[in-house]
């Protein structure tokens, strides 16, 4: 077990997520930045898929109640890393003692670092997911002082010398391919769409990223019934302003979507901190 003793500021459980529920309803939900979860898992030697924690600006203080010895690692948007008030290395697995408690620290760059222990967050899985979603409640609650957390059988840690890291950006510069209502915009949207310096709203969360910047201007006036949205949708609602759909987002929509950004560019977008300026680099144009 892990024991909570500190949540952090917003702290869930997240694994590869729950596709293929949209017929229910149900978001695909999952960790929002893929190569940092699968790079936290290869660290300890877990599966890639593995139930971790997904940290929000600052993260966890948690105690070992394991008999034995953890191996775990923190990967994502950098931060401390402290094991008894000690540093432990970023972006590489360390050990934790029984009785020992690791405090992951506010992030000096991103938003979402994640924290793998070695045999996993054996959490109950629920539509066989592990992973909590803010938008239909399903999964586990995020974090709170007091719970604990079972840790699954540990397999064998690899030994590693060296990773590459997919890093954070100040700026950064997400891919987008056009449709499926592009023909909904002006012919100038698309081109406003590539050249606005948008900046992401406080107002942001799982579900989607809120731009702020300038407005998309529509050809045709009127709403579309409501159809099916993919993770990664820019969606344009009535004021003109763009919503990026993240993993959490709601499985249908009736506002028309102008383009959808590339697998890559969802880990990009998934460490835009609220007051981050982002730009869109439109493929095919």
């Amino acid at each position: 077990m892990l024991h909570v003793i500190h949540p952090g500021l917003f702290t869930t459980v997240q694994d590869e997520g729950r596709p293929g529920h949209a017929y229910l309803g149900v978001p695909p939900s999952g960790a929002l930045d893929r190569g940092s979860f699968h790079l936290a898992n290869r660290l300890v030697g877990n599966p890639s898929g593995a139930a971790v924690l997904e940290t929000t600006v600052r993260g966890p203080e948690l105690r070992s109640e394991a008999s034995s010895v953890l191996t775990l690692a923190v990967t994502g948007a950098p931060a401390p890393v402290l094991v008894d008030g000690r540093p432990a290395p970023f972006d590489a697995a360390f050990r934790v003692l029984p009785g020992q408690t690791v405090q992951v620290g506010a992030v000096t760059a991103g938003l979402r670092s994640y924290l793998a222990v070695s045999g996993g967050l054996d959490l109950p899985p629920v539509l066989g997911s592990r992973s909590g979603d803010v938008l239909s409640g399903l999964g586990p609650a995020p974090l709170e002082a007091g719970a604990t957390l079972p840790v699954g059988p540990a397999g064998l840690v690899p030994v590693v010398d060296y990773v590459c890291p997919p890093g954070v950006f100040a700026e950064p510069v997400l891919d987008v391919v056009p449709g499926p209502r592009a023909g909904w915009f002006t012919d100038a949207a698309l081109g406003v769409l590539a050249r606005t310096a948008w900046r992401v709203s406080p107002t942001s969360n799982r579900v989607g990223l809120r731009l702020e910047g300038a407005m998309l201007e529509r050809l045709k006036k009127g709403e579309l019934p409501s159809e099916g949205t993919a993770t990664g949708s820019i969606q344009v609602p009535g004021n003109g302003l763009p919503v990026l759909f993240l993993r959490d987002h709601p499985v249908t929509g009736g506002y028309p979507v102008i383009g959808v950004v590339t697998r890559a560019a969802l880990d990009l977008a998934a460490q835009a901190a609220p007051g981050t300026t982002l730009r869109f680099r439109v493929r095919g144009r």
